[in-house]
């Protein structure tokens, strides 16, 4: 044992001799760099320097100049990465400082709700005799608040209320004179103005879609559009302005409070909960709605109404039952009824995001890019319908004009080309609807080609935008003499008209 102790003692001595003459030579090696070797270059310079021409003097200047500004160069980037290095710890000491000053914020901020919640419910206690425990003596009744304060006036709003649509004989009539009747009402009544091709568009996307999109450049119709639909199916329309804010669907719909334990209702819910007690026709629209991301705030609605069975379509509330919810929710959930359109307006400028594939797919878009001229119409008033009568007039139309099986097959071939040569197609989705807006476009007075050739630039050329165009000029050009090949010289006006403003571009 005492030899081991000797022979470990003589290596701690050892380990710390070598530990200190390493340091030793670190700082005799810096020393010898920087303070004893200098006086040597000095000497070593002044001595060569006896044997130096004009041309050496000269080079010695410019190579002593660069040396020292290269050393001034190495002390000014050490000094400034030691300042920085030294205002970086201490912005981590202060962010530490903050986070804990945060927590104990928070943890306060608990403390304060939690005496908050102790005193209405003593306040509660007061109004209502509720102490928090029931009381088996007292046979007050017991006095039951709801959560949902705007969802409540609304059931009680229709307590009492027969809300069936009772339709008189002028107010059944076809799709053609609906329009004409819609186009009059619009121009004696509001003063605003539309041409057929238009209300013929917007009634054929209803019946394809329950989201439609109205672009266009500022000031040509697209809010006042769906606003007169309202008043002219006796239902004012519920404009609700997206916000640049919303990110999500809490900011459309409402959050629960979970300390008030009150749901912050919003107008959009409020107006989406009415239209579960009406039968007529309901229009909801989102001004602006590429103020921010419709695939995000509106997702939930993108996805439900992919769903074939319309039962499926319901829409988390809140994640329980309560007494005193309303009376319209079914598990906390709301069904969105057949009756209901989304109507969304939007500017392409700079202050508005893309809308993105997953919703043009899903919607019916509409360009507005110019007004209607004035039209001299006969007094006419509005129309009382029934979602149910308007939906039988868009169902035999679809029975009576279905697509022809030669249009369908050209435009396979269409598609065929477009997928060889721009690698696009298009699904079972836009099939569907093209199957859906077609016929009813031509029972509203349009054509057949007409219609096809409104969906294929909405639905299909759209999405060229995305591609390169610049080395797609022979192709594009190619497009447009297919499609006359198969549907007539010039029968594709909306196409071809795309395709140019995008040859255009470039």
């Amino acid at each position: 044992m005492v030899n081991f102790a000797r022979y470990y003692v003589d290596f701690i001595r050892r380990l710390f001799s070598n530990i200190g003459e390493f340091f030793k030579r670190i700082f005799e090696a810096f020393a010898d760099l920087l303070f004893n070797d200098v006086v040597n270059y000095f000497k070593n310079l002044i001595d060569a320097s006896k044997t130096f021409g004009f041309l050496d003097w000269l080079i010695a200047i410019v190579v002593i100049g660069i040396n020292v500004i290269f050393i001034i160069f190495i002390v000014i980037r050490l000094y400034q990465f030691l300042r920085h290095y030294i205002r970086f710890a201490k912005s981590e000491l202060d962010k530490d400082e903050l986070l804990e000053e945060i927590a104990l914020l928070s943890q306060k901020t608990v403390e304060l709700a939690d005496e908050k919640n102790k005193i209405l419910q003593l306040k509660m206690g007061n109004v209502t005799g509720y102490s928090g425990q029931d009381n088996p003596f007292d046979d007050k009744p017991k006095v039951i608040t709801s959560r949902f304060a705007k969802l409540i006036q609304v059931d009680n709003t229709y307590k009492n209320q027969i809300t069936s649509v009772t339709m008189s004989p002028e107010d059944m009539i076809g799709l053609p004179e609906l329009i004409n009747r819609f186009i009059n009402f619009s121009a004696s009544k509001l003063g605003l103005y539309y041409d057929k091709k238009t209300i013929a568009t917007y009634f054929s996307g209803m019946a394809t879609s329950k989201i439609m999109i109205l672009e266009g450049i500022s000031g040509t119709g697209k809010t006042s559009l769906p606003y007169a639909m309202g008043k002219f199916f006796s239902n004012d329309s519920a404009i609700i302005s997206v916000q640049p804010s919303w990110r999500d669907r809490a900011e459309m719909i409402g959050y629960l409070n979970e300390f008030t334990k009150k749901f912050n209702e919003t107008d959009f819910l409020k107006e989406l909960y009415e239209t579960t007690y009406r039968e007529d026709l309901n229009f909801i629209v989102l001004d602006e709605l590429n103020l921010a991301r419709i695939e995000y705030y509106f997702a939930e609605f993108l996805s439900i109404m992919e769903m074939p069975n319309v039962s499926e379509w319901k829409i988390d509330i809140v994640p329980d039952t309560q007494p005193g919810d309303p009376r319209r929710f079914e598990n906390g959930k709301l069904l969105v009824p057949q009756n209901v359109w989304f109507v969304g307006t939007a500017n392409k400028d700079d202050s508005t995001f893309t809308i993105t594939d997953k919703v043009y797919d899903r919607a019916v878009s509409i360009i507005m890019n110019q007004k209607a001229e004035f039209i001299d119409a006969p007094p006419t008033d509005g129309i009382t319908m029934s979602h149910e009568y308007l939906e039988s007039l868009f169902l035999t139309a679809q029975k009576a004009n279905p697509i022809t099986p030669k249009t369908m097959d050209n435009l396979e071939k269409l598609d065929d080309f477009i997928a060889a040569k721009f690698k696009i197609t298009f699904g079972n989705r836009i099939t569907k609807q093209i199957k859906a807006f077609v016929p009813v476009f031509v029972a509203c007075g349009g054509s057949e080609i007409e219609g096809l050739d409104y969906m294929v630039a909405r639905k299909i050329l759209r999405k060229f935008e995305t591609l390169n165009l610049p080395f797609l000029q022979d192709e594009l050009a190619e497009l447009i003499t297919v499609m006359d090949k198969l549907f007539g010289k010039n029968a594709f006006k909306e196409c071809t008209l795309f395709i140019n403003d995008l040859r255009k571009q470039f």
